[in-house]
């Protein structure tokens, strides 16, 4: 073909400045805007140390849930409804004492939590949750 010269075509160059730009400004302005959700933990109190002074040491108070949700004060087989006033009993009885609530694998974990909201309304400082063997 006589009269077309052929020439190379061009290259489409793209400013990518601009979208970079835009991308920064969102995020400053996501980071700006957000909320930080603040984490409430369970409180879990360590037990005292191995060397402690073991001559003024006083019985825990403990809760057993089986695996069935049966619910044990100190070894005595009680429903969900006498629970806190068993524990306040006892807690007047020694009020130093510390609450173990000790849960089987399978017990059902809102139970669990029933009875540590319990444990807190009855006013018991040191309210421990651990694990049975099965």
């Amino acid at each position: 073909m006589r009269g077309r010269s052929s020439r190379p075509a061009e290259e489409a160059d793209v400013d990518l400045t601009p979208m970079l730009d835009v991308v920064f400004i969102l995020l400053i302005f996501f980071i700006v805007t957000s909320t930080f959700i603040q984490e409430k933990a369970i409180g879990a109190e360590p037990p005292p140390p191995a060397g402690g002074d073991s001559t003024q040491s006083t019985p825990a108070i403990l809760v057993f849930v089986g695996d069935t949700n049966q619910i044990y004060v100190n070894r005595k087989l009680v429903d969900m409804s006498s629970v806190r006033p068993s524990m306040e009993r006892l807690r007047a009885e020694n009020p130093d004492s510390a609450l173990i609530i000790q849960a089987h694998p399978a017990a059902s974990t809102g139970l669990i939590i029933r009875i540590r909201d319990e444990a807190y309304k009855a006013e018991m400082d040191r309210v421990n949750i651990v694990r049975s063997e099965g």
